[in-house]
């Protein structure tokens, strides 16, 4: 039943290359990535990854919201949530990038990570992607955490006076 579920993720993943043959291939051989089409099946939302690890941690937290496709590149310092499309969508923060439409993302397989690409959350398989409102509230909620955290953290001369 796993490599089952693990070989829908492949083919729905795949589905967004141009060649997706050639993806497959791609992610068993050379860099263990494709460039996949954003604007297509789905965009990506990334956000820096303080903010998205802890969207994502309280994404995780409501029983009735399971999370879509999250994706974090270790180098860049970036998680990148998978949703629906919609090109006229505005996402507002310091440091949100909304890809969507003639737009390309670097993406692993879903079995496993490859390079500085990992799988937070891998596709199901299904289609499943994060719902715009859920991800909004948490991203909302987490900017506000980190705002009340920043101050102490980012002057390391007033940490030091407590």
């Amino acid at each position: 039943m796993h490599s089952v579920r693990w070989k829908q993720a492949v083919e729905w993943l795949a589905a967004a290359a141009t060649d997706p043959q050639e993806c497959k291939r791609q992610w068993d051989r050379g860099q263990g990535t494709a460039l996949l089409a954003a604007g297509r099946y789905w965009d990506v939302l990334s956000v820096p990854d303080r903010l998205g690890l802890l969207a994502l941690d309280l994404l995780w937290q409501d029983p009735l919201e399971l999370p879509g496709p999250t994706l974090v590149d270790v180098t860049a310092r970036r998680v990148g949530f998978f949703l629906p499309t919609d090109p006229g969508s505005e996402w507002v923060g310091f440091g949100v990038r909304h890809v969507s439409r003639d737009s390309w993302v670097a993406v692993p397989p879903p079995y496993r990570p490859a390079g500085r690409l990992e799988w937070l959350v891998p596709p199901d398989g299904n289609g499943t992607l994060h719902a715009a409102e859920p991800l909004e509230r948490a991203l909302r909620r987490a900017t506000g955490t980190l705002a009340v955290l920043a101050p102490v953290s980012a002057d390391p001369a007033v940490a030091d006076r407590w």
